[in-house]
């Protein structure tokens, strides 16, 4: 697999933010699935090499917040999420590049959406339900399979829930580590299977920005305000997910 140099800084970047997103900012993984696509031009090779990055990042994560994850808030998602990821698994299989970028891209902006909404106070608390567990769990099971996409829809469900700050961190953080892991053996199943040598090898050069994000992300979550960085973050991401929904839009024109 060649890669330039310039996909090497993007990838670096994305290491960096996956990082910084579990650790401290969770906003911020949103824009690295966009980012990553636009890199490889592959939804499923973007996922290939996301996700040994997103179980690393989650080892950083599940050590910070050990002692702090609501039990009750992730059991309830489980046997939903599990539906989705098998749903998002033979979609995989038999839709073609530009539909799974229109889906990844729908995704976003949806949650974007949503995130947008409830943060200016218009949106009514959504409360705490099975049938609201079921939604988001289909939804970022699918999600997650797909395109490791599922961070913004963990982001809304956990506000929902008015989990305190530790506690939301430390659930989502229990929650990735147990998903993408069980994703691995989905995807060396894929035929041609999309973790590869050359996507580890990847990953390996850039682990350090892992490090890096993850401990940045903390410094943030402790001592710093997050208003205007994801103003900017959201801003970045709407912009990512329409560069993913233009090709199949415009085929259809």
């Amino acid at each position: 697999m060649h890669v330039a140099v310039w996909q090497w800084a993007i990838i670096a970047v994305c290491a960096v933010f996956v990082g910084m997103a579990k650790t401290g900012v969770p906003g911020l993984g949103i824009m690295v699935v966009p980012m990553m696509v636009c890199v490889t031009g592959q939804v499923l090779t973007a996922s290939g090499v996301l996700l040994p990055l997103l179980c690393s990042a989650d080892l950083f994560a599940v050590w910070y917040y050990r002692r702090n994850a609501s039990a009750w808030a992730l059991w309830r998602l489980f046997p939903f999420v599990a539906i989705g990821g098998y749903g998002g698994w033979r979609v995989m299989g038999h839709v073609d590049n530009a539909t799974l970028k229109f889906l990844v891209g729908a995704i976003v902006l949806v949650m974007v959406a949503v995130h947008v909404r409830r943060k200016s106070g218009k949106g009514d608390p959504l409360a705490p339900s099975w049938m609201l567990g079921a939604v988001y769990g289909l939804v970022a099971g699918f999600a997650t399979m797909i395109a490791n996409a599922a961070g913004p829809v963990m982001t809304v469900y956990l506000l929902s829930m008015s989990l305190p700050k530790d506690e939301f961190m430390g659930t989502g953080a229990w929650f990735f580590l147990m998903v993408n892991l069980s994703k691995v053996p989905a995807y060396l199943l894929l035929s041609p299977p999309i973790i590869t040598g050359a996507s580890l090898l990847i990953d390996l050069c850039v682990l350090p920005g892992i490090f890096l994000g993850a401990l940045t992300g903390r410094q943030i979550y402790e001592r710093m305000s997050q208003i205007w960085f994801e103003r900017v973050v959201l801003s970045l991401t709407v912009l990512s997910a329409l560069s993913l929904l233009r090709p199949k839009l415009m085929a259809l024109l």
